[in-house]
């Protein structure tokens, strides 16, 4: 797995101020209660996220530490989706960790062609496992399910030592004919045009 590297440095002025020097606010976490205020090269977080994604492992280069941990949560700018602050749980890599992790369905293509499609519930699913294990997203091949299928935990096909920790029976996504799907679209348009004349 590539290692993924980070570069910060000690935080000492406001967020704000920070935003407006060209860098992106954060912490690290733990272990314990201790918290470290830092600031990231918003350059280098922000293509750590488009490639990586937010629920990914890395390590951070902090002077002449090296600590490993992973993104616990980064807060958007609501009008424009930049990151305005991010949090990062420091950890071992043999420590056990629980992680939300998006679920990648690979597929449509197919499903398409077979006139299926995706219905997707949930997009991303709860793991737990070692830190070092657990992998940055979820890959689902649905292009050979049927009408009908669900995509459970049974379809995740995770590496050892790591397991969903969801309900059990949880279903993420389901199978559906497109004519199955246009019908039901067509259903909902009709309650709601019904609800609307009872309200007038």
């Amino acid at each position: 797995m590539e290692e993924i590297a980070l570069k910060a440095v000690i935080r000492e002025e406001k967020p704000k101020k920070v935003r407006r020097e060209g860098f992106i606010p954060g912490v690290l976490n733990g272990p314990g209660t201790a918290s470290t205020p830092v600031q990231f090269e918003s350059t280098d977080l922000n293509k750590m996220i488009a490639r990586h994604g937010t629920s990914t492992k890395l390590w951070v280069m902090l002077g002449s530490e090296k600590k490993f941990g992973f993104m616990k949560e980064l807060q958007r700018n609501p009008v424009d989706g930049k990151p305005l602050h991010v949090s990062i749980q420091m950890t071992s890599e043999n420590q056990d960790i629980k992680m939300q992790l998006p679920i990648q369905f690979h597929g449509h293509g197919d499903l398409e062609h077979n006139l299926l499609q995706l219905q997707v519930y949930r997009s991303e699913a709860e793991v737990e496992g070692k830190a070092a294990l657990i992998p940055d997203e979820i890959v689902v091949e649905v292009s050979d399910k049927k009408a009908g299928e669900g995509v459970t935990a049974a379809d995740f096909h995770l590496p050892e030592g790591v397991r969903t920790i969801d309900p059990e029976g949880e279903v993420y996504a389901v199978i559906k004919a497109v004519r199955a799907v246009v019908a039901d679209d067509a259903e909902e348009t009709e309650a709601a045009a019904e609800g609307a004349a009872n309200q007038s």
